[in-house]
Order: structure tokens, then sequence, then C-alpha cells
């Protein structure tokens, strides 16, 4: 390759700088450019000096190579999908800080969408996303009614579909750790809090929770169970089922939320009936979101590793997408109990009899 190292013709201003015009200015191929540009295999040949030559002239002149040219060389558009409930969710934000870092080291950008748990909005946004040239989805927390023509990794997902991997936290193992943490303290009167229809975890988690509480012989009668029936992301989602528990006048020392948002509001409700927690009841979370260890007492709770769940997804999704592995049709995550302060034994004469 001849070696011309003095610049050519520079762009005029205000052209729009392509691999021709640069091209021009270097006195290089396009080819050449390109090679350096993409670091494409074939880079190793070309002398540093040049590469060194191209790299200042693109910094110099701004040139960023074509997407749509980039696309239809590969017939990829190098973007993703990614369905959340709200954008606003903790757990949902920490999945996706995951997903979002994976990708970005990938060279692959992301649409998202927020279906607010709309079943028409989950139906159409997939579509959208597909007419926009989207080659997989990243699904979180999100009850998929049906299959996708592309690549779908479900985070907390639950549904068997073809061509569906899901990554799902060991849910069995996390009510392990969340009873037996209690039963050790001395708990036996443990009220809990059951998740909503539209959450994509609530019947799993709920199955083994009670399927624990039968191994410790724990009695779960009906008056010490509630259903969360909010659709919300803030702490209102468990202050109105702490309150129907404590109405009801059951006796309970201990209760286990759905997740760390809705024990939070539970904790208020507790506190708002005068009682102490963890004094009065102990109370236990799920997911570790970042507010958890600086709330008031700080929460005790399971902990879901959730930004290793969403790297996790998007390194899936990106493999798949790339035909490069197979994948069962669940990765199984496992949890970890974090104790903190909102859980103690319980208050002798508690333990012993009902509150008065």
């Amino acid at each position: 390759m001849a070696k011309r190292t003095k610049p050519g013709l520079v762009p005029p201003a205000g052209q729009p700088i392509s691999l021709r015009t640069l091209g021009e200015y270097l006195n290089l191929s396009p080819a050449t450019i390109s090679l350096v540009l993409n670091n494409a295999p074939g880079v190793k040949s070309i002398p540093q000096e040049t590469r060194d030559r191209v790299i200042e002239a693109a910094t110099k002149f701004d040139y960023r190579p074509s997407f749509y040219a980039r696309s239809l060389r590969k017939r990829q558009t190098f973007t993703v999908g990614v369905l959340v409930p709200e954008l606003s969710d903790n757990y949902a934000t920490q999945v996706l800080a995951g997903v979002e870092e994976f990708l970005i080291e990938e060279g692959y950008f992301y649409l998202t969408a927020s279906h607010r748990r709309k079943p028409d909005l989950i139906e159409e946004y997939p579509r959208l996303l597909m007419d926009r040239s989207v080659e997989g989805f990243v699904l979180i927390d999100t009850i998929l009614e049906k299959s996708l023509p592309l690549p779908v990794v479900a985070v907390a997902g639950h549904r068997k579909f073809e061509g569906v991997t899901n990554v799902v936290l060991d849910q069995r193992r996390a009510a392990e750790l969340a009873l037996r943490h209690l039963y050790q303290l001395g708990h036996r009167r443990v009220a809990f809090m059951r998740g909503g229809s539209h959450s994509s975890d609530a019947d799993d988690r709920w199955e083994c929770l009670m399927a624990v509480a039968r191994e410790l012989k724990l009695a779960v009668p009906p008056e010490l169970t509630v259903q969360l029936q909010l659709r919300v992301s803030t702490p209102e989602l468990g202050y109105e089922p702490a309150m129907e528990l404590l109405q009801r006048g059951s006796d309970f020392t201990a209760l286990i939320c759905y997740n760390d948002i809705s024990a939070i509001g539970a904790i208020r409700a507790l506190m708002d009936k005068g009682l102490s927690v963890p004094a009065d009841v102990s109370v236990v979370g799920f997911d570790d979101i970042q507010s958890a260890a600086f709330h008031n007492p700080s929460l005790t709770t399971i902990r879901q590793p959730l930004a290793q769940m969403g790297r996790v997804a998007a390194r899936i999704l990106l493999q798949r997408i790339r035909g490069q592995a197979t994948f069962p049709d669940v990765v199984p995550i496992h949890p970890e109990l974090v104790i903190r302060e909102s859980t103690c034994p319980p208050h002798p004469r508690r333990a012993r009899g009902k509150r008065s």
C-alpha cells in the first residue's frame, strides 16, 4: 500500500463528512478508513501511523459512521426493546441499569416502553418496537401472554413460551431464608402479604412461602394473610394492607411483605397504630432496593442481585441474537438474606399471648 502522509482536499465547511471525503483528505481509500474506525479484524495489517492519522482526522472533522449503512451492511440495527411496568419502579430501574451497562459495552442501543401493567399495552408495545426493527426483547417483571417472533429474555417472567429465556430468582431459597430467619429468632405468629396477580413473581413466591411454612409447622390462618390490591410503586402499596391486618385484631409478631416498597408502607402503618418496629413487630422485605438500607429502621430483606440479573439478561439476549449459544428455559439467580434493624426476637410477653 502506497503511503501518502500529506493531507489532501480539506472538506468544505458545513459539508457532511463521509468516508469518501475523509478518504480524499487523507489520501486513503474508504475501505482502509472503514477498517480502522470499525476496528475490523483486518486492521492489524494497517501501519499504526496510518491508523493514528485516521483517528485524528475523524476526531478533527467529527466524523460519525453512518448507522444506516452499518445496519444495512450487517443486516442488524444494534437495537433491542425493553419493556418495564414503570420507569419509576425501583426494581425495574435497578434491573434496567444492569441491562444498559452491558448493552453499552457491546455497542447496542435500547428502546424502553413502560406499560403500567395494562394488558393492551403489553400486547401493543412489542409490535411498535418491532416496527422500529429491534432485534430482540428484555422483559422486566412483565407477564407475557404469548410468544414473540424475536428472541426474548424475561427477568421474573415465569411463563414458558418458545423462544423465551426466563432469568428468575430462586424463590424457594428466598422463602427459606426469610422464614427460617424469623423462626430462629423465635417468631411463631407470622403474617404475610401476598403480591397482586399483576406481578409476575407473586404466585411462585407465595407458593414457596407456604411450602416452607408447612415444613416449619407454622400455622398460616386466613386472618394472618392479606392481598396487595394497588398497582403502584410507592409505599402506599403496603400501607392499607397492613392497616387491614391490624384492624382484624389478630396477633402477630412478624410480617413478611411482598417487596421492600410494601414493607416501608407497612412499617408506617404499624407506627401510626403506636407499634414499634422491630420491638413489637419484625418486618421483612424483598428485593433490597437502594432505599432499604437507609430507611428508619433499616430493612431486613431478601436481596435480589437486580443489576446482575439485568446484565445476565442482556448477555443472554445478545448471545441468542448472534446465535452464539443455546440456553435452558430457566436461568436461576441465587438470593441473599440481608439482616438489618427491622427484625429481632419477639418480646416474651407478645410471643406467649395476644396483643392487648
